[in-house]
């Protein structure tokens, strides 16, 4: 993923609105590009930081930071457990289908 690329989705980002694919590319990308990183700091801090001054409550930016990325890596663990259960599950019916024909075609 190049750097424009990671900036417009960084909107998308904030809101959870990322399908699962780019939103793996995303969190490689701002691991490994400081200045995109820089840039999804800002945009946290504008948009959380504001709405959290106009309440009156205190904000710790990396902490939200560090928790917004960690719901992502969650979302991505998770849908990685799905796919390995539908390919087991997959797998399994196959199996069986296949003991199935050999044990009554024979």
């Amino acid at each position: 993923m190049d750097c424009g690329k990671f900036e417009k989705m960084i909107p998308a980002f904030l809101n959870d609105a990322i399908e699962y694919k780019d939103l793996k590319r995303f969190l490689k990308h701002e691991e490994s590009c400081p200045a995109c990183r820089e840039e999804l700091t800002i945009q946290v801090l504008v948009s959380e930081g504001m709405a959290r001054l106009e309440e009156g409550s205190a904000f710790d930016l990396q902490k939200e930071l560090d928790r917004r990325i960690e719901e992502a890596q969650k979302r991505i663990r998770f849908h990685r457990m799905l796919w390995y259960i539908n390919i087991t599950v997959i797998t399994a019916a196959l199996l069986t289908a296949a003991v199935t024909l050999i044990f009554f075609a024979g």
